[in-house]
């Protein structure tokens, strides 16, 4: 299947490890030019080398803390016409209503929240003017999950749900497409330490953690590759009708609720 996405330009948050890697992979295949943003200036270059020899594709790198001031205007410098914006940055701080303190809850948010608004509200003038466009944001099945643990989190990806309907269900009238995916738990770093951590709690012994994989559809947490493949299609003009809606990829954990 063509996906039409042969040299356009993509820019992802957050693209130095997890997701933001493998969707880099992932587009890159497809043939897109890559800029590349996160704090980590060594894996964004490994990364862009690592594109640039097996796909042939351009891959600039921004290393950059989007929390910083003016962040979002050396962006837009760096990458402000993308054909395709991807927020994948940020991971707000687990734990219930006193293990987040204001601070921490403030900071995860400036990043995840407020960094997805803030990046929009930039891109969205750029795209509108070509009419053309589409911004994903990769947001997060707590948001559909409310989580006394996660209270933060489950807060402020529910904004971002919220959020991404409210834009998307309007944004097609200027040529643009805005799309949320919400993926469960994902074979990354970050999974393994969270599981980890929640194997020493209920089991003593952070070595454990597989057994908590039981739990998950299928024994398992989801491939990367599974996710950035969904985010490629929603890319794509082979998905040129939706808009303002959220996809989860979480294995049907999101489904399996009951009343029962």
């Amino acid at each position: 299947m063509d996906l039409q996405l042969q040299g356009k330009s993509v820019l992802i948050t957050g693209a130095s490890q997890g997701i933001g890697e493998g969707l880099a992979l992932a587009f890159a295949q497809e043939g897109s030019h890559l800029r590349l943003v996160a704090r980590s200036e060594s894996k964004l270059e490994g990364i862009a080398r690592r594109v640039r020899s097996e796909h042939g594709v351009s891959a600039e790198i921004l290393p950059l803390d989007i929390t910083a001031p003016a962040a979002v205007e050396k962006i837009m410098a760096f990458a402000g016409d993308a054909d395709v914006l991807i927020n994948n940055a940020g991971s707000i701080p687990g734990g219930n209503l006193w293990d987040v303190d204001e601070q921490l809850w403030r900071s995860g948010w400036e990043l995840k929240v407020f960094g997805y608004i803030n990046l929009i509200r930039a891109m969205y003038p750029v795209m509108k003017a070509r009419r053309a466009g589409v911004i994903l944001n990769n947001i997060g099945n707590g948001g559909e999950n409310f989580d006394f643990n996660y209270i933060a989190g489950s807060t402020g990806n529910a904004a971002l749900m919220a959020f991404t309907r409210a834009l998307g269900g309007k944004s097609l009238e200027d040529g643009i497409r805005v799309v949320g995916v919400n993926p469960g738990p994902v074979a990354t770093e970050r999974i393994i330490k969270i599981l980890k951590a929640r194997a020493r709690q209920s089991l003593g012994d952070e070595a454990r953690f597989v057994e908590l994989l039981k739990s998950y559809p299928l024994g398992r947490a989801a491939h990367v590759q599974e996710v950035a493949d969904l985010f490629v299609f929603l890319a794509s003009s082979r998905s040129g009708y939706t808009s303002g809606t959220i996809i989860t990829v979480d294995g049907g954990i999101t489904s399996k609720r009951s009343v029962t």
